[in-house]
């Protein structure tokens, strides 16, 4: 199962950085179930939030599809592979593509704190 997970964090990976590659036939349905839990994951102020065990549960009892601790394992190593690239602080955005800067240029004051707290 080892090199399993390797492959599928690999392709992730690859898929991530916007190319392509092949997925070993065996893990096809660990792929689908990762897409599903993703799409359903949380997001907090600052990005997204990991798939929980809970979500993990329930996805097993609702679809019917037994995992098992090593399946549940590699789930978790590709979201920790998606996750590390969603934090990721040097990438670039597209052309065109207005940003903000990470740290604002004002400082923080008693109103600017009630604007952002309520």
């Amino acid at each position: 199962m080892d090199r399993l997970k390797k492959q599928l964090c690999a392709a992730l990976k690859t898929r991530l950085a916007g190319g392509t590659s092949r997925l070993p036939e065996a893990g096809l349905p660990l792929w689908e179930a990762f897409g599903v839990l993703s799409r359903a994951r949380s997001y907090n102020p600052h990005g997204p939030n990991p798939i929980t065990w809970e979500a993990i549960a329930a996805y097993s009892q609702l679809m019917r599809v037994p995992l098992e601790p090593r399946h549940v394992d590699i789930i978790t190593a590709l979201d920790a592979v998606w996750i590390e690239d969603a934090y990721r602080i040097d990438k670039q955005t597209p052309e065109g593509v207005k940003t903000l800067p990470p740290l604002s240029q004002h400082p923080i004051n008693a109103g600017l704190l009630d604007a952002m707290l309520g």
